[in-house]
């Protein structure tokens, strides 16, 4: 359909699914939440958000907005940056507890996947890993709609305003998953780019690539073709592979990323750049919310979950983290290598978008010249040189790799099958890049 990507197989999809939810994107969007919350028949809204959100101007702004339409509001500002299973509790526990109607998240994804947890706990009490992603829970599906929930993001990076997940620290067995469901998509998302003029260069580096895989995972992502056609229509997954729908957004978010990520970085009065940044990343949140993303963040959720002593600038320093960002992209170019040989046109349009001469390259290269562009990329920025930066050790390898393959749900999104073997090696590979 459209591209020899999607040629038809016997047995094989051939529907995919589009569910977008609306947005509203522009800087001074902030200030018209009043008004949405309104329509949406909001009368007491939770407000999450985290302490350094908190404080912004644009958040004081929203607050304003909600109170100014006589909206009851009331203020969570106990987010955990990089969630757990606990924070995600004692955050269902303030929503279940407040007779609220309705929700509102401003941070980060961190902020937008607690929400997002808060309203299904609190709606569909559960142990808590029954609605967690198999293999490391149970699966269980949504039962209902949740509370409506205008999620609004401060950085350019996650996309969690447009998807139906919601990931979380498993501290107990130190490895990162999350929840999936439709019913987690926020109704409504208010982008407004001003929250990101203040961000420092490290976490406009971080979540600016944390964009960048996205869209070139979703891109270059199994295609829906390739899956086996449902008994039930109802059981299609919320990750379908790689469409026609979902390229569109890729494409265009991965030339964005090309074109401004680095401007971004280097200055935060550079508002093109920022404003560019902020639109890729909806545009990079709509296309893996429907094709979903593959090896680089499978991997990355071992290489956060297990991190020992890294503590990143512009983050608390007050406990060892790797935001997302950093934990997916170190494991990019070593991802892309690998998986190039599966698709590689796409591999090599993906390098090209980005902004890599891709004049006489053979397709065999197509993982190196996207791989060597990202690194390019990742050096000029700041990142971190690959997993040993980050404190591990060769020794660590294998307990990444075991928990990278517990992340089925991701890895069958990849174009080329993937074994713990071979996770081993693309961990080995990641340790340095320059």
């Amino acid at each position: 359909m459209f591209s020899p990507y999607y040629r038809t197989e016997p047995e094989r999809e051939t529907v995919f699914v589009v569910d977008p939810r609306p947005f509203k994107f522009g800087v001074g969007a902030i200030r018209e939440i009043g008004v949405e919350a309104t329509t949406l028949g909001i009368a007491r809204v939770a407000v999450f958000t985290d302490p350094r959100v908190g404080e912004l101007a644009a958040t004081a702004s929203a607050l304003d907005s909600l109170l100014s339409a006589g909206i009851d509001t009331v203020v969570y500002d106990r987010v955990a940056v990089e969630p757990t299973d606990q924070s995600f509790v004692s955050a269902a526990e303030f929503m279940r507890d407040g007779s609220f109607d309705g929700i509102v998240s401003i941070g980060g994804g961190s902020v937008i996947d607690t929400a997002k947890a808060a309203a299904l706990y609190a709606s569909y009490p559960a142990d808590f890993l029954s609605y967690v992603n198999p293999p490391i829970g149970e699966g269980k599906s949504v039962p209902g709609p949740l509370l409506p929930h205008i999620a609004c993001p401060t950085t350019a990076g996650t996309g969690s305003e447009a998807t139906g997940v919601a990931v979380f620290d498993l501290m107990s067995r130190r490895l990162k998953t999350g929840i999936s469901s439709g019913y987690l998509k926020p109704a409504l998302s208010i982008i407004d780019p001003e929250f990101t003029f203040s961000l420092p260069p490290l976490v406009t580096a971080a979540t600016g690539f944390d964009v960048l895989t996205h869209a070139i995972e979703s891109f270059t992502a199994i295609a829906y073709t390739r899956r086996p056609t449902p008994a039930d229509p109802r059981q299609r997954p919320p990750y379908q592979g790689a469409n026609p729908y979902s390229d569109l957004g890729s494409v265009e978010a991965i030339r964005l990323g090309g074109r401004y990520l680095l401007r971004a970085v280097q200055s935060g009065d550079d508002h093109e750049a920022r404003i560019a940044m902020m639109y890729a990343a909806t545009l990079a949140g709509v296309s893996f919310g429907n094709a979903g993303v593959h090896i680089p963040h499978a991997m990355s959720y071992s290489v956060a979950g297990a991190i020992r002593d890294y503590s990143p600038a512009g983050w608390p320093a007050d406990h060892p983290l790797c935001p997302h960002g950093i934990s997916v992209v170190v494991n990019a170019p070593a991802a892309f290598r690998f998986t190039a040989s599966a698709a590689p046109k796409r591999h090599l349009a993906a390098a090209r978008a980005l902004g890599a001469d891709t004049e006489g390259v053979a397709l065999e290269e197509a993982g190196n010249a996207l791989a060597d562009k990202l690194v390019d990329m990742m050096r000029a920025a700041g990142i971190p040189n690959g997993l040993s930066a980050l404190g591990y050790r060769p020794d660590d390898l294998t307990t990444l790799a075991t928990g990278a393959h517990q992340q089925q749900r991701l890895l069958r999104q990849s174009p080329r099958p993937i074994d713990q073997e071979q996770l081993h090696k693309l961990y080995r590979d990641a340790m340095k890049y320059w």
